[in-house]
């Protein structure tokens, strides 16, 4: 199942051309993933009170048309893959039905206990997380 979040543009998220510069859908993508997360029941302040942190290793954008100053968009989020230390989420950026941009993320299960090497992810974690991991699906 996707995520949905809906998120306005900002003034200060544009470029003189008037369009979202290329660096804050990886930020949008942040707020996706959290919402998702959090749906999820895996609250980000809930790992790092117990010792983790995920940490981002890989991103991926591919732009197809921009956003504007006040236009309201939707992140669409889904969690695709986990592994013993991994998860990797998956992104469209919308508006209406229009996908402006696609991406993926992949992070990293760190311990503060252990000076922020990966490791193994928590077994109720994990087991949320398989629950979610949803295939490859296109959008209409």
């Amino acid at each position: 199942m996707p995520y949905d979040v809906t998120v306005r543009v900002r003034y200060a998220e544009t470029d003189q051309m008037g369009v979202v510069y290329h660096s804050n859908y990886i930020i949008y993508f942040e707020i996706g993933r959290t919402e998702a997360m959090r749906q999820i029941g895996i609250a980000y302040a809930d790992l790092e009170a117990r010792g983790y942190v995920l940490a981002v290793i890989e991103t991926h954008a591919n732009h197809k048309a921009s956003a504007r100053y006040d236009d309201e968009l939707t992140v669409r989020t889904w969690l695709r893959e986990i592994s013993k230390t991994r998860l990797r989420f998956e992104y469209y950026v919308l508006k209406g039905e229009q996908v402006l941009t696609t991406g993926h993320t992949v992070l990293a299960f760190l311990s503060r206990d252990n000076g922020m090497r990966p490791v193994r992810c928590p077994e109720d974690v994990e087991a949320r997380a398989i629950k979610a991991v949803e295939p490859v699906h296109q959008p209409k």
